[in-house]
């Protein structure tokens, strides 16, 4: 049981790591930073992962996906995200509140409100362990 929790670590860990620091639309900085990350013990097969997307003054991330998988949770720790999940509507969320993201979704718009103040969210995904990348920017 040890050694497939730390296959689960690890293949938690390299999903992750493709995840990590990127840039955004019109050259303002989003970073992407590892919270928390676990196998899930009495769920066989499945891992948590929690990051913290930091946006810079209106900064950007590019359209994308998450792994197949993933059952996603966002939660606005501070400013205002403005955010768009599949054929939902565009809307701002403040500090407090949050969405979620089903598994295949297409994240078409995830952008910083302001383009004067930062803003930060919490994202937690639930997923296959050996599921990833985290994120795939859509071309």
């Amino acid at each position: 049981m040890k050694i497939r929790i730390i296959i689960a670590a690890t293949c938690t860990t390299l999903a992750f790591s493709m995840a990590g620091p990127t840039n955004a639309h019109d050259s303002e900085a989003q970073t992407v930073t590892k919270n928390f990350e676990a196998a899930i013990p009495n769920v066989p097969g499945k891992s948590l992962i929690a990051v913290e997307v930091d946006y810079a003054p209106g900064a950007a991330s590019l359209p994308h996906t998450h792994a197949k998988s993933a059952f996603i949770y966002a939660y606005v720790i501070s400013g205002a995200i403005e955010s768009k999940v599949n054929d939902g509507e565009t809307r701002i969320y403040r500090a407090g509140e949050s969405w979620s993201e089903p598994p295949g979704a297409i994240h078409s718009t995830s952008r910083n409100a302001s383009k004067t103040e930062s803003a930060k969210l919490l994202a937690v995904f639930v997923l296959d362990t050996y599921d990833g990348p985290l994120t795939t920017p859509i071309k």
